[in-house]
């Protein structure tokens, strides 16, 4: 087997995600796509991962939209800032059919949540509506739920959540618009949800703008009876300076 996979390597060697240069293994970025995409490190809000300026000081650590909004979640993270090559990495998942993403994506979300997921959480991605799946072909969120669960042992719920209608999309809607566009949206499917009942909750989702589809979905999973609701996403929208 190893031989194959040298002799596999040697006609079709690793390549960069992002752009396709040369790399030492599989699901890498090359050294400029890696300086290019925004790894969320050092001070974060705890309850979004977004980055903050300051120092811990053993309190606990929000950032200006998480001290204005209520989160019905006990803490959050993310994997990237939402910009430069972290944008481009979203959408190709997201709409490029770039499955091969979800793998090194997975193991960076796993990273940025080790703190928060605990020993044995349950991982519910954040659903789409059946119409835009069958348009997708696919739920990026399921699919980096997937992959984590496999990397890590995690029980996964697929389907523990659904969407009860289809919203329009919020790009461009104000804050409150996007609260009251998933007010009502999503709730636990009745028979898979009961998997949520007295369990640590992790809902995973691609990108965290404003929080309002996870605050509906943290709602739909204490609703279920969840314990404990925790959110990790691939990477979160950050206000610029």
């Amino acid at each position: 087997m190893r031989r194959m996979q040298r002799a596999l390597s040697l006609i079709y060697p690793d390549q960069c995600v992002l752009c396709r240069s040369l790399v030492d293994r599989p699901g890498a970025l090359c050294a400029t796509c890696w300086s290019d995409t925004p790894f969320l490190v050092g001070l974060v809000c705890d309850l979004c991962g977004a980055a903050v300026q300051g120092e811990a000081d053993g309190f606990a650590v929000h950032c200006d939209d998480c001290l204005v909004l209520p989160r019905p979640w006990a803490a959050g993270r993310a994997a990237l800032s939402y910009r430069g090559a972290a944008r481009r990495l979203v959408l190709a998942l997201k709409h490029g059919d770039r499955m091969d993403l979800a793998l090194p994506a997975a193991q960076w979300m796993l990273t940025a949540g080790q703190q928060i997921l605990g020993k044995a959480p349950v991982l519910v991605p954040v659903p789409i509506h059946w119409s835009r799946r069958l348009k997708r072909r696919y739920n990026q969120s399921a699919v980096l739920a997937r992959a984590m669960s496999q990397m890590s042992g995690h029980t996964l719920a697929a389907d523990a959540l659904r969407r009860l209608r289809r919203t329009p999309p919020q790009d461009g809607m104000s804050v409150d618009a996007r609260f009251a566009n998933m007010a009502d949206a999503l709730d636990a499917d009745p028979v898979k949800g009961k998997v949520l009942r007295g369990r640590d909750v992790c809902l995973i989702d691609d990108v965290m703008t404003s929080g309002a589809t996870l605050a509906a979905a943290a709602e739909a999973c204490h609703n279920a009876g969840a314990t404990r609701v925790s959110v990790l996403v691939l990477a979160r929208v950050e206000k610029t300076p």
